[in-house]
C-alpha cells in the first residue's frame, strides 16, 4: 500500500467516526427534544419543572457536541490527501522512532495494515509539537523523546 493509499484510509477512517460521531449527537438532541415535548404534555408541578431543566441541560450539552463535530467536519474539509511535505502540517502522516501520527482530528488510534496510527488534532498538546518540523528533527512529549523518521 503506497503513502497516499494510507493517508487516504486514514482520513476515510476518521470521515467514519466523525459521520458516526454526529449521528450519535443528532440522534440523542432528537430524543431530547421528543421528551421535552412529553414533559410539556404532562404535570405542573415541582417534578415538571426539575425534568425540563435537566433536559434543557442535556440539550446544551448535546448542542456543545454538535458544534464540536461540525468543526471537525470542517478541520477534515481542509485536508488534501495528494499534498505531501517534508514539513509536518494539518493532513501529515508522520513517523517517528516510537509512534506514528495522523494530523487531522483527535479520533485516537487508528489501523492500516496492521500499523497503528494516532489521529491527533493540530491543536492538541501533541499536534503543536508535531507542526511545523521536518523530517529527522526530534521533540519531547510525555518524557519521552522522538524522531521523525519520515513525513508524508
Amino acid at each position: 500500500m503506497g503513502k497516499i493509499n494510507i493517508k487516504e484510509e486514514l482520513y476515510k477512517q476518521c470521515e467514519l467516526f466523525v459521520n458516526k460521531r454526529l449521528q450519535t449527537v443528532e440522534e440523542t438532541i432528537t430524543s431530547h427534544q421528543k421528551a421535552l415535548q412529553s414533559e410539556t404534555k404532562s404535570s405542573a408541578g415541582d417534578k415538571h419543572e426539575t425534568g425540563r431543566a435537566m433536559l434543557q441541560l442535556e440539550m446544551e450539552k448535546a448542542s456543545q457536541q454538535l458544534s464540536g463535530v461540525a468543526q471537525m467536519k470542517e478541520t477534515l474539509a481542509k485536508i488534501n490527501t495528494d499534498i505531501t511535505s517534508k514539513v509536518a502540517h494539518l493532513g501529515s502522516v508522520v513517523t517517528t522512532s516510537t509512534i506514528n501520527y495522523f494530523i487531522s482530528v483527535s479520533v485516537g488510534l487508528l489501523i492500516v495494515k496492521e500499523k497503528k496510527y494516532f489521529a491527533v488534532s493540530p491543536s492538541s498538546p501533541i499536534g503543536k509539537l508535531i507542526l511545523g518540523k521536518k523530517e529527522g528533527e526530534s521533540f519531547e512529549f510525555n518524557g519521552a523523546k522522538n524522531t521523525i523518521k519520515e513525513i508524508f
